[in-house]
Formats: C-alpha cells, structure tokens, sequence
C-alpha cells in the first residue's frame, strides 16, 4: 500500500502572514536557498504571486527597471524606495502600537482578575516583598 499525505487546503489572506515571515522568505529567496515554487509548498502559500508581491515590496531588486538593487540609481529612485520605506515603517509602527494597547488592556485585565481572586478566596497571589526584603528573609531562616 501507498501512503498518500492528506492535502489540506486552507485559505489564508495577506493578514495571515506576519511582516517578520515576509521578510524571512524573501530573505531566503534572494538568497538563493530556495525557489518561489518551494517556498508555496514548504509554508503552504496558495500562490506564487503572493510570494512575487512581497518580493516587489520587500526585495533587493528593482522591478521597474529589472535590475539588482545595488546597480546605481538616480536621486528620484533613492526618494521613490525612502518614501516607500517609510511607509512600510509606519504600517510597521501602527502595528506594533496596536499590540502594545491590547498588551496593555491584558495586563490590566489580568491585575483586576488577580484583585478578585484574592478578595474572593482571600489569598495573597502577589509577593508583597521587595527583593531586599526577600534576601533579608532568608538570611534570617538560615541562621535559625
């Protein structure tokens, strides 16, 4: 008997993809280890031209001018490339602000969660003591 892998499609948008994973494949594409191809089978990207996007956006080469990026460019494509790495830095920074809010909300959550819990079952949950405090402590428990 053969063993057949089970194909499992999943549909995944552009949202599914971190900016980190991104840059990885097209890290590892530009430099040589592995082709756009292998790429959509190893990670299970639906279509190269998911991959060719990020190139474009994320990659080493000058796709209007079809020329490895470290050919010399002109004042005009130096700004073109700046003004779209800020861009792209931006996006980066609105993202990574977002987090920080629900990281944020989370740990106030958790605190009043901690609050209720001790009130409740009233139990301390939280070490009141600083470290000072604690090495004092055990400096005491050993000489007992």
């Amino acid at each position: 008997m053969e063993k057949h892998e089970e194909s499992r499609y999943v549909k995944r948008t552009q949202k599914d993809y971190t900016m980190s994973f991104k840059l990885q494949v097209v890290q590892e594409i530009e430099q040589g280890r592995i082709s756009t191809y292998e790429v959509c089978r190893k990670y299970g990207i639906q279509s190269r031209s998911t991959i060719v996007g990020w190139l474009r956006k994320f990659g080493n080469f000058d796709w209007e001018n079809q020329t490895p990026s470290n050919m010399p460019k002109s004042p005009e494509q130096k700004i073109m490339e700046l003004e779209a790495k800020v861009r792209l830095l931006e996006k980066q920074k609105t993202f990574l602000e977002q987090q920080a809010f629900v990281a944020d909300k989370k740990a106030i959550i958790f605190d009043m969660m901690i609050d209720i819990a001790e009130k409740e079952y009233q139990i301390d949950i939280r070490k009141n003591s600083s470290p000072e405090q604690s090495t004092t402590l055990k400096n005491n428990k050993n000489k007992q």
